[in-house]
């Protein structure tokens, strides 16, 4: 709960943060939605501007909560399902290596996330300030069942066309998946 997770806490957030930018408004040489969207359609997540919003919306909202340090619990499972979406969608069939675009530093981050929550974010943190500094093994583990269930949820919700309806380019009708 001292300088170390802190500076963790605080690098870790602050480059989800970029990530997210980068996928909602294209910040620090991203694409940007419509890129974003159109390259999510391509990997099957479909309404890809629904998708990519959620997505950009994690990164950002969940890397800003675990700089600050303020429900660090939930900036953890937001960025936690990312990242899980990330390894099932696009890096799982690489193997573990980021040299073959693999899932290695996904999961990195995921660690780094739990490591958060299971010890707090420390003193200089918005939570301290409220008097919940305190992690605790329960809120790492909920945190990753949490992301990771979600990850998996939207994903299956996908694949049914339960989210079609949610397209704005279909006028609010079924694509019929």
């Amino acid at each position: 709960m001292g300088l170390g997770t802190t500076a963790l806490r605080v690098v870790v957030g602050g480059l989800f943060v970029g990530h997210g930018l980068q996928k909602l408004n294209g910040s620090f040489g991203g694409y940007g939605l419509d890129a974003t969207a159109e390259a999510f359609e391509g990997m099957g997540l479909k309404p890809g501007r629904l998708h990519a919003t959620a997505a950009g919306a994690a990164e950002a909202g969940g890397g800003a909560l675990l700089a600050a340090g303020f429900l660090t619990p939930l900036g953890a499972t937001a960025v936690t399902g990312t990242m899980a979406m990330a390894i099932e969608k696009v890096h799982k069939q690489n193997g573990p290596w980021v040299t073959e675009n693999g899932f290695e530093y996904n999961l990195v981050l995921m660690a780094a996330v739990f490591a958060i929550a299971a010890d707090g974010p420390g003193r200089l943190s918005l939570d301290w300030f409220r008097d919940a500094d305190e992690g605790s093994l329960f809120a790492a583990v909920a945190q990753l069942v949490a992301g990771v269930g979600g990850a998996y949820a939207l994903l299956k919700a996908t694949e049914a066309g339960l989210l079609d309806s949610l397209d704005p380019s279909a006028g609010g009708q079924s694509t019929g998946a």
